[in-house]
């Protein structure tokens, strides 16, 4: 059974998310993370039972700057925490899942991830993510 890891949320500008997120949740950003293969900034707030990832492009050839100019701000994918990531990889492509990536590759917040394109998922990006065991850094 899957828990969710995150909920990640498109901005334009993480100066002023941060701000109106920490009004909201009553508590400030634990980290801020550029994560460069992504052409992004993330933004991490906890919750009670998982987290809030802000992310702002970083260049204009970004997923999450196309986003916006096509949506605007707002909920962009939801993330799930899997044990073992291959073989969660694996499982869903035979179910039929198009995954965006043949493997997983390095996250934001310690994480191996993997996406499932929107199409496969009732249009949901879905994020797959493990935790990087400390010993690979």
């Amino acid at each position: 059974m899957y828990s969710i890891e995150h909920i990640g949320i498109a901005v334009k500008s993480l100066a002023e998310s941060d701000s109106l997120f920490h009004k909201l949740l009553g508590s400030p950003s634990y980290k801020h993370e550029e994560v460069q293969s992504e052409k992004v900034i993330t933004s991490f707030f906890m919750t009670a039972h998982s987290k809030i990832e802000l992310l702002q492009a970083t260049h204009e050839d970004s997923a999450i700057h196309r986003f916006i100019d096509r949506r605007g701000e707002g909920i962009h994918h939801i993330a799930f925490e899997v044990a073992d990531i291959r073989a969660e990889m694996k499982r869903l492509k035979e179910e039929g899942f198009e995954l965006l990536r043949d493997e997983p590759h390095r996250g934001a917040d310690h994480k191996w991830v993997c996406f499932i394109h929107p199409r496969s998922a009732n249009g949901v990006l879905v994020e797959l993510c493990q935790t990087i065991p400390d010993d690979i850094f």
